[in-house]
């Protein structure tokens, strides 16, 4: 077996880990079953939970076995970690739908068919919501002082605040996981939970209460936490968190974020947030070292976690759009009817009743594109229109049936960079 922590540690995802050495030695001997916890408080995960789902990803690539554990009762909780105020409760419902969704995000990045170390998916309401409240404080409750949990950073933060507090519900979030813990190392053999740098706490809750439970050795490792260059954290924008979700985050969206990037983080995140090799990464930033204005080393990057989140056939609709708004001219046989719903979120839209005899000058006016018919004329007389990336300069023209898209879509185009989409209906 290789040593997937050294592998790990090159790629960056390790900020802390409990006797490292003991752990290389036990990755290089026998297949490690690992896990992750995700608490399911949104029916999607964002692009801060990639570098936890890619480590899961890498392990099992190496031959481990991976576990991703859908919160469907901590999440019934909430985490407090770095929490300043209270958590909602969700209900019972919605976090059922929520453990669905993330379920199947999750079947992007790991192989639930994959033979001795295929990924496994559990929920941990299967197990905590049977454990009764006398049972779950004689056999976890017993084993942790008042005084260890006071320790942790984020109850003495939120004691010596007097505007904030911590309820016993919240109070008790770590036993859980402690629980969780013991239970997939009964269970399935887990000897190794992985989770964000403000999670180790609870997981070396989980390790105390299976050493002081079973008589055993057990693993903990955290993954940094990222931030962009403005020390805000990674995946975050001014329209908030960059959801893996198309519904929530188009893949166009998505794929811009990635293109967009700092050309000081890109090395870092290629090594995060791809299966590209050390070697095949290294070479492709000295292309971009030579040639920074390219932005290829980004471009790889959103065309390979785009292609793992949404699909390929997503990553060449999403490249022909960029292409379509920002690279200049198009025909109107680019243009089909995913294209074009997929511009529909991304450009001002409009929908308008199909009529006969529509002037052009009317029809800017109509859908919003123009403020008036003088200037929508003005503009068809300076050759400033295109309509399905054909030049438009008669200001008497109407609206033929044929200028009609699939879908009774009309690709409109102002100036050089300015667009309108409109639907007949």
């Amino acid at each position: 077996m290789q040593d997937a922590l050294e592998v790990l540690q090159k790629r960056g995802f390790i900020e802390w880990c409990s006797h490292p050495e003991a752990l290389s030695e036990l990755f290089r001997t026998e297949r490690v079953t690992a896990y992750i916890g995700f608490d399911p408080t949104a029916d999607s995960l964002h692009v801060g939970h990639l570098i936890p789902i890619m480590g899961l990803a890498w392990l099992q690539k190496l031959g481990h076995r991976p576990i991703a554990l859908a919160g469907g009762g901590t999440g019934m909780i909430g985490d407090p970690s770095g929490k300043t105020a209270e958590r909602l409760l969700l209900t019972i419902e919605k976090v059922r739908e929520n453990v669905e969704a993330v379920g199947r995000q999750l079947s992007h990045f790991l192989d639930f068919q994959a033979g001795q170390n295929s990924a496994l998916l559990v929920n941990n309401y299967d197990w905590l919501g049977k454990i009764s409240l006398i049972d779950f404080l004689r056999d976890t409750g017993k084993h942790f002082t008042v005084n260890y949990l006071l320790g942790r950073e984020y109850v003495r933060s939120r004691l010596e605040d007097p505007e904030k507090s911590i309820s016993f519900t919240e109070f008790s979030y770590s036993l859980l996981q402690a629980r969780d813990f013991q239970h997939l190392f009964d269970t399935f053999g887990c000897k190794l939970q992985m989770g964000g740098n403000d999670q180790q706490g609870n997981i070396v809750s989980g390790i105390d209460l299976i050493r002081k439970t079973r008589g055993a050795e057990a693993y903990g490792l955290t993954y940094p936490l990222l931030l962009d260059s403005s020390g805000n954290k990674f995946g975050k924008t001014a329209g908030g968190a960059v959801w893996l979700s198309a519904e929530r985050t188009s893949p166009y969206r998505f794929f811009q974020f990635w293109i967009n990037g700092d050309d000081g983080q890109v090395e870092k995140l290629l090594k995060l947030y791809t299966f590209l090799s050390l070697e095949e990464i290294e070479t492709l930033m000295a292309l971009h070292r030579d040639h920074p204005e390219r932005r290829e080393a980004q471009r790889v990057l959103a065309r390979q976690i785009t292609a793992t989140v949404h699909g390929e056939a997503a990553v060449k609709r999403v490249e022909r759009a960029s292409e379509i708004l920002f690279g200049g001219g198009f025909e109107a046989a680019d243009l089909d009817g995913e294209l074009l719903r997929l511009l529909e979120r991304e450009v001002p839209f409009s929908e308008l009743p199909r009529r006969d005899g529509y002037a052009l000058a009317d029809l800017l006016v109509d859908c919003g594109a123009c403020a008036s018919k003088g200037e929508a004329k003005r503009l068809l007389r300076g050759g400033g229109l295109s309509l399905n990336g054909e030049k438009r300069d008669d200001e008497r023209q109407d609206l033929a049936g044929s200028d009609l898209l699939a879908e009774g879509y009309v690709l409109v185009k102002l100036g050089k960079r300015r667009f309108h989409l409109v639907r007949f209906v």
